[in-house]
């Protein structure tokens, strides 16, 4: 398919796990990716991957000026954007009695205070049309202990989405978001466990998963491409959670 030939897509954090899932399916598709990340290495493996029209930026998600300074660099190269895919994000859990400021604020820094102000330097590059889906997670519906920092970030963002779809459609922009289930990516190796923990963790997950799997990073992709395509075009402000099952429960 080609559902994005000769169009210019921005994904955040799209070096790795769902966000260079969605780059790749992006660029399967026709359109020219811009990704961004922190890792240089890893940056320039994914510009690599997603061939010779792809454009990596290395920015700091948590950060406002550096949202600026994205909106900035993709002007300058004349590329007005399609689609947008705010991934970038940070996970950090820890029980309430070990959260302090710095877990909190690099939670709320990346994913609320970096994508509410990385949306608002993109808009004067969004197209009539353009859409925008943010990544949230379930994570903000099931109450999960040890989770109230990412949490209560992913509820802000879904919330935020809300909003903005309302503002932004009629400049002609639909804002959605998808929430991911536990899927397996890099994140999981960041979460700040130690190795026991983080498999213990992963192996009580899995037993309240209904389809008792892991999701792939491939699978939420899917959905970002079809909330990032006309054939979405009246589902606005709609929160799509994959989760195989999970918050059924």
């Amino acid at each position: 398919m080609t559902r994005f030939h000769n169009k210019s897509v921005l994904v955040t954090g799209g070096s790795s796990g769902i966000g260079l899932a969605a780059a790749k399916a992006f660029a399967a598709e026709g359109a020219r990716v811009v990704v961004t990340g922190r890792d240089a290495a890893a940056l320039e493996e994914a510009r690599s991957a997603l061939g010779p029209n792809a454009i990596a930026i290395r920015n700091d998600a948590g950060s406002v000026a550096a949202a600026r300074e994205l909106a900035e660099a993709i002007g300058s190269a004349n590329i007005k954007l399609d689609a947008v895919f705010i991934n970038a994000g940070a996970a950090k859990f820890a029980p309430l009695t070990d959260v302090d400021e710095a877990l909190w604020d690099l939670s709320f820094n990346t994913n609320v205070k970096g994508a509410y102000f990385q949306i608002q330097a993109l808009l004067p590059l969004l197209n009539p049309g353009a859409s925008i889906v943010i990544n949230g997670s379930i994570n903000a519906h099931i109450g999960m202990p040890g989770s109230s920092v990412y949490a209560a970030s992913k509820a802000a963002l879904i919330s935020l989405a809300k909003t903005l779809s309302s503002e932004l459609l009629p400049r002609g922009v639909r804002v959605n978001v998808v929430s991911p289930g536990p899927v397996q990516t890099p994140l999981y190796g960041k979460l700040g466990m130690d190795a026991a923990t983080l498999e213990a963790t992963a192996a009580q997950i899995l037993k309240q998963i209904p389809l008792g799997r892991f999701g792939t990073p491939e699978e939420i992709a899917t959905t970002v491409l079809h909330l990032s395509s006309p054939e979405s075009a009246f589902i606005v402000g709609t929160e799509i959670i994959a989760d195989g099952g999970m918050s059924q429960l």
